[in-house]
């Protein structure tokens, strides 16, 4: 599922179609246990043909009727798939939630801006969909979730405790009601010295914190002479925490490393995955090309302080990284498959890697339309 601008566009067949080799396993697996019991699952996609691909129309599109005040959308935060194929979306300028059917007919909304029940006071929220079709609506600040049934009721609000004052990095709601929830810690060095580190923490379906799952390194920033308002950059080209949460699964990875950690609900690691990544280096046409794309997406402002912090963005003094990130972000699929989007070079898409719930490579999916939020089965 993907959003483009701001419409909602659903790929044909279950979003993804599979075709080639993908529903066996390739010859290439290799899988050990170590003496733990963790299952360690190692391949190389390199030499794998299996493809995965989209159909070239879509299933569904939300967002096309300019006469139906519901398909207009400011942005989307959060798109989920229900069990029977309605869809939810997440309005930003409105802070709804809304229902369409499989032909894409609004069937509801629930939500509103405001600080009561079902109220969402910030706009800045985020959507799971997990057992039941219960929706789990993430509302900021402090960080909470509003709970609703697919049906529009409002059942209750989950705060996290300690509090967040800001919204989630990352992370997700399981099936059982537990949450994975990541907050930042930075040491705010302005030589881009002291790395900056997400922490994941568990809390029970009450919202009570259970204990931290990981701490995760989460790159560098730090200022550069001439911006603004007293501005912080990151550093370029720098690999960054990956975690996701759906489902009976929990993903942590870091981008420096072809790995992930792949824990159950009762967050016992289960599986490691490993594949083949070769090591490659950030170049001066990688520099010169991220600031052309750069240049290119975004017109210089006119206002001062903007225009001191876009210019800043692009001065050489900015660091970058040596080495190019193995994988960009994950997402874990309704089915339990695990999609790894490879990091790319600037002008360049070098697409995602699916594996199944067990670690197996299955599939290569070229470049998508849009933002992916969700996998289908």
């Amino acid at each position: 599922m993907t959003t483009s601008a701001n419409r909602l566009i659903i790929p044909a067949t279950g979003l993804v179609l599979f075709v080639g080799a993908c529903a066996q396993p390739v010859p290439f697996e290799a899988a050990s246990v170590d003496s733990s019991g963790v299952q360690i699952v190692a391949s190389d996609p390199a030499r794998s043909d299996a493809t995965c691909t989209l159909s070239e129309e879509p299933e569904l599109t939300i967002g096309d009727d300019e006469s139906d005040l519901n398909q207009l959308f400011s942005i989307i935060r959060g798109v989920g798939r229900l069990s029977d194929g309605s869809v939810a979306a997440v309005d930003r300028q409105t802070a709804e939630v809304r229902i369409f059917d499989e032909t894409g007919r609004h069937l509801r909304s629930m939500g509103e801006r405001g600080e009561g029940p079902g109220e969402f006071l910030d706009p800045y929220i985020f959507l799971w969909v997990t057992a039941g079709d219960t929706l789990w609506v993430g509302n900021a600040r402090p960080w909470r979730y509003n709970v609703f049934t697919a049906r529009g009721e409002f059942v209750r609000t989950v705060s996290v405790d300690p509090s967040y004052l800001n919204p989630s990095r990352a992370g997700g709601v399981l099936d059982n009601g537990y949450t994975v929830n990541t907050r930042e810690e930075s040491l705010r060095n302005p030589n881009f010295a002291a790395p900056d580190t997400l922490v994941v923490e568990i809390h029970d379906p009450g919202g009570r914190l259970v204990g931290t799952l990981s701490r995760l390194p989460h790159g560098t920033s730090g200022q550069v002479s001439g911006a603004a308002d007293n501005r912080w950059f990151s550093t370029l080209f720098e690999a960054t925490a990956e975690v996701d949460a759906r489902g009976s699964t929990v993903v942590l990875a870091h981008g420096s490393k072809a790995e992930i950690r792949v824990l159950d609900d009762a967050f016992k690691l289960r599986t490691i995955i490993r594949w083949l990544e070769p090591e490659r280096e950030v170049t001066g046409a990688d520099l010169r090309a991220w600031r052309e794309e750069y240049r290119e997406s975004r017109p210089r402002p006119s206002n001062p302080n903007a225009q001191a912090n876009y210019d800043a963005s692009l001065n050489p003094e900015r660091p970058a990284s040596d080495r190019l990130p193995a994988m960009s972000s994950i997402r874990i699929g309704r089915g339990g498959r695990i999609w790894v989007h490879l990091y790319s070079r600037p002008r360049e898409d070098r697409g995602w890697l699916a594996f199944s719930a067990d670690g197996e490579f299955v599939c290569h999916l070229a470049e998508l339309p849009g933002d992916v939020r969700e996998f289908g089965e």
